[in-house]
């Protein structure tokens, strides 16, 4: 009803203009409630054509289909695929219980068929139908089923509405959906003529109108329902964020993986710190020990807040650490095996340092740092926890005596005389006996980021080898460790060895093109049983969807994700995931600058009002 035949209406007058004789005043408020919109009104498509096989609606185009017949066997979760679909859609199941002694009378009936046909084949001396002695199989283990309770019959109807902008889009999803369900020889047809009354059998108003039904007993109708969906909630773990496809809980211990690795790939500002340090928050309440390495001083704030340590390794700063350092052997192995391997990372310290060494210089630094040790009195029989560590001056030293090492002391001695000594040529007076440490590389000079960094974690992996602990290393912008050959192989090293020891090694990155392009950035992947991905650039979609075997689908979300939207795998499940925090959790961990200004700011007033 039009407002003006409501007011007509309410008036007394007719649609024609003539006044009645009950003709009453109208006052303003009448009016006004009389042009009041109702919910029907604003909920209402601008159109509606009903047309054979599709309905339109404003400016979508609905179709309405129905499951006409179904295989023999249903498998468990078959309908999972289809509820699972990224695609608009509305599905509805009707489902309508038959009174068991009706259904029996039924059978009895189809039996005595059945019984019927196996006799007169007999009779007339013809071969068994396989087929007839199934049926009567099939009829009366039914009926003993039925008698027994323990199933039941029912009338099914499965109804599915699809939405799409165009008849192109709408017969796209049509096919994708038929295709799913024909391979498990389950068949839908359009409910031509009936669209309105398939609408409105699909709409949430509980009314099955078009009532076309398949009689199912209670097993098969159970493999309908759709409990089964993309779903990874566990029974322990950290609350990762919240699963996109159905609104549950994304909750999963990372320790409970094969490996405990996880790589995180996304564009600036796309919220991957926001989210790792979440993760961090949240891990250091279920008693996990996390060390970060931190290129752009985004974990300060967080370390204040839980009570953590905080090292800035730059050339002016007062934290060093000695690559020359020795961990104490574990029970396992021997002062020979530590001795062996620290001499194998520092010559791949010393490749970077110099940048590059030839087969003759690389034979040279192995003896030369042999020899250092053995001045201090350090060999394969040596009690590490007793010693004094040489210094790379030490190690300067001992080289210069080397003939043919010229080359080899030159380019050294920036790092023990020139501008770079302060950074390696002091002992160590760093520790990690906190839960929570971090160590900054933003005031080191980009030259000095990658060695700053392979140093750092060859420390980290030094004092981790001493005792056996639930840990989390943290490696941010690690396209820094891609760079160069022998940071990336150091890096892949822990990745596969790091659950020896108990160590998770969380790779965060923002330019994925490089990492991939590195001989160690594909197997860094497979080792890691955890990789989210959050919104891409254009540029590297197409190699992230080729290493990670994503749809087309998946493709499109992680280039329209919002700040921390995007996909979460772990194992062999994957989900469409959102980051969430609480208030508190985000005051922590936010990295946008005004937000930090802005605490920063009421920081100082609490101090100064205390």
């Amino acid at each position: 009803m039009s407002i003006l035949e409501k007011i007509f209406k309410k008036a007394g007058i007719g649609t024609s203009g003539e006044v009645r004789a009950s003709t009453l005043a109208i006052s303003p408020e009448e009016i006004y409630e009389s042009a009041k919109l109702e919910l029907e009104d604003v909920i209402a498509p601008s159109a509606l054509k009903i047309e054979a096989k599709s309905i339109k609606l404003g400016d979508k185009i609905a179709r309405t289909f129905f499951i006409i017949s179904y295989p023999k066997f249903l498998t468990d979760n078959w309908f999972s695929p289809v509820i699972n679909l990224d695609k608009i859609f509305d599905i509805s199941i009707f489902i309508h219980p038959i009174d068991t002694s009706l259904i029996l009378r039924q059978f009895q009936k189809k039996v005595a068929e059945v019984q019927s046909q196996i006799a007169v084949r007999e009779s007339r001396g013809m071969v068994r139908d396989p087929m007839l002695d199934t049926a009567y199989q099939d009829l009366e283990g039914l009926r003993d089923s039925l008698v027994q309770a323990e199933q039941k019959m029912f009338d099914v109807g499965i109804y599915i509405t699809i939405y799409a902008n165009s008849e192109a889009d709408l017969f796209k999803v049509e096919n994708e959906i038929k295709s799913i369900l024909e391979s498990k020889l389950i068949y839908i047809k359009p409910a031509l003529f009936q669209q309105e009354a398939g609408f409105k059998s699909v709409i949430p108003i509980n009314t099955d109108l078009l009532k076309i039904h398949q009689k199912l007993n209670s097993e098969p109708l159970s493999s309908v329902f759709p409990f089964i969906s993309f779903d990874l909630t566990s029974d322990r773990g950290i609350l990762y964020g919240v699963n996109r496809h159905n609104s549950s809980l994304v909750i999963f211990d990372r320790f409970s993986l094969e490996n405990y690795n996880s790589v995180t790939f996304a564009k600036s500002g796309s919220g991957k710190s926001y989210a790792t340090k979440l993760e961090i928050l949240r891990s250091l309440m279920f008693d996990v020990d996390v060390l970060v390495i931190d290129p752009e001083k985004e974990y300060e704030y967080l370390t204040e807040a839980v009570g953590g340590r905080y090292f800035s390794i730059s050339l002016s700063s007062d934290h060093h650490i000695n690559p020359f350092d020795l961990p104490a052997p574990r029970e396992d192995e021997t002062a020979e095996d530590v001795l062996r391997s620290n001499t194998i990372n520092l010559v791949g310290l010393f490749r970077l340092m110099l940048g590059g060494l030839t087969p003759e210089e690389d034979s040279m630094v192995d003896r030369a740092i042999t020899e250092t040790y053995a001045v201090k009195d350090i060999t394969p029989n040596s009690d590490f926890l007793n010693i004094e560590p040489p210094l790379l001056s030490d190690f300067e030293m001992v080289l210069a005596g080397m003939e043919g090492s010229n080359s080899l002391v030159e380019r050294l001695s920036k790092y023990t005389k020139g501008s770079w000594s302060t950074f390696l040529n002091r002992p160590s007076n760093v520790d990690i006996d906190r839960k929570f440490v971090v160590f900054s590389v933003r005031d080191m000079e980009d030259e000095l980021k990658p060695v700053a960094m392979y140093i750092i974690m060859h420390y980290i992996w030094n004092s981790i080898r001493k005792n056996l602990k639930k840990r989390l290393l943290v490696v941010d912008e690690a396209w820094w460790m891609m760079k160069s050959e022998d940071t990336a192989s150091f890096l892949y090293g822990m990745a596969k060895r790091g659950r020896k020891y108990y160590l998770g090694l969380a790779t965060i990155t923002q330019d994925a093109a490089d990492f991939m392009k590195s001989p160690y950035g594909v197997p860094i992947i497979t080792n890691s049983s955890i990789q989210l991905l959050l919104k891409q650039s254009p540029t590297t979609i197409d190699v992230l969807q080729k290493t990670f075997n994503l749809t087309d689908e998946e493709k499109y979300l992680l280039l329209e994700s919002g700040v921390g939207e995007g996909i979460f795998f772990a194992g062999l499940k994957h989900v469409a995931i959102k980051v969430v925090a609480s208030y508190t959790e985000d005051q922590i961990i936010t990295s946008d600058p005004s937000q930090i200004l802005s605490n920063k700011k009421e920081r100082m007033e609490l101090e100064a009002e205390g």
